[in-house]
């Protein structure tokens, strides 16, 4: 309780809501990225992380994102708890940042992935088109509903009344 006020983090400031935001962001996009490996990578096998070598290799990628995205899991959950026991979270721009998060993740995967590097596609031996489009519109549907909610979140915050 007292350590709010020790720190300077107190939910309406700059800092914490800064901080609400960017620790969401980063538990948004490992469960994107749980998501994407669940689904995509072990129930459907559809890809691997990097399907350009061999089978072993895809599964190596694979154990690998999921290491990464549990790691990120754990470290955005204990800064969630940080904020939650200094009494700093700023739910509003918390959840924001999820969204933004799980946005981010999958435009990163749908643009850079997928089209860019060419580690792998969504799906193979199909048009992957359809794929493409319903996968990318979905991430900016994420991007987008986070900007809205961080445009909220900071208009409740600022000096102007709430609507």
């Amino acid at each position: 309780m007292g350590d709010s006020v020790r720190s300077g983090t107190a939910p309406g400031t700059g800092s914490a809501t800064r901080r609400s935001m960017a620790v969401c962001a980063l538990i948004g996009a490992a469960v994107m990225a749980s998501v994407d490996e669940i689904v995509f990578h072990q129930i459907l096998g559809w890809h691997h992380f990097y399907d350009r070598s061999t089978s072993g290799v895809g599964l190596l990628s694979d154990g690998l994102l999921h290491t990464a995205e549990l790691l990120a899991l754990v470290a955005g959950f204990f800064l969630y708890a940080d904020l939650r026991r200094r009494g700093a979270l700023a739910p509003s721009h918390a959840w924001s940042g999820f969204f933004l998060g799980l946005g981010v993740f999958q435009l990163f995967d749908g643009i850079v992935d997928h089209k860019l590097l060419r580690l792998h596609q969504i799906r193979y031996g199909v048009d992957v088109t359809p794929y493409d489009w319903a996968w990318n519109i979905a991430g900016l549907v994420l991007l987008l509903i986070g900007v809205i909610l961080a445009l909220r979140a900071v208009r409740r915050s600022g000096a102007g009344p709430a609507s």
